[in-house]
């Protein structure tokens, strides 16, 4: 299976998502299954806006290389602008899992955070209880139950 983490800190965020899946449907990206939302604080300045975020499992025939650049495009034509690492966005698009494959190309798979990131742990665990992360081989329970109280707590489920 093949797993993205959608989020959105700036502007209508749901809608800002809901475009994005609909642009994806438009781009040969077939959504099996969407989380339900999660609002988050964002990182790592909490000042800034509290992030809406999803997981994905999708089905395409794209290699990751060009789901990544296609993830990128949808991002841009969502309003997407050059800034520095961490700022708000309306769209932020990563693949999480591609197939269990290790990908260290430019591209990195599985993502080299998923693992300390509340907002991609709790909805991947919605969707697949029994996911396993393919470099540390540690089942996604595990992983959670490694977050801080503090990320446990400053989730939520909408």
């Amino acid at each position: 299976m093949i797993y993205l983490a959608v989020g959105s800190n700036l502007g209508n965020r749901k809608k800002n998502i809901e475009k994005a899946k609909y642009r994806m449907i438009q781009n040969e990206i077939n959504i099996v299954q969407s989380s339900n939302y999660y609002e988050s604080l964002s990182w790592p300045d909490i000042k800034n806006p509290k992030f809406l975020n999803i997981v994905l499992k999708i089905k395409t025939h794209l290699t990751p290389l060009n789901l990544i650049r296609k993830c990128k495009e949808i991002e841009k034509s969502l309003g997407r602008k050059k800034a520095p690492k961490n700022s708000p966005r309306v769209c932020d698009i990563d693949i999480i899992d591609y197939n269990k494959k290790l990908i260290k190309n430019g591209l990195i798979i599985p993502h080299p955070r998923l693992h300390k990131r509340n907002f991609v742990l709790l909805p991947l665990f919605e969707l697949d209880k029994n996911w396993h992360h393919p470099v540390l081989k540690k089942h996604i329970k595990k992983l959670i139950l490694s977050l801080s109280n503090e990320d446990i707590r400053s989730i939520k489920q909408i």
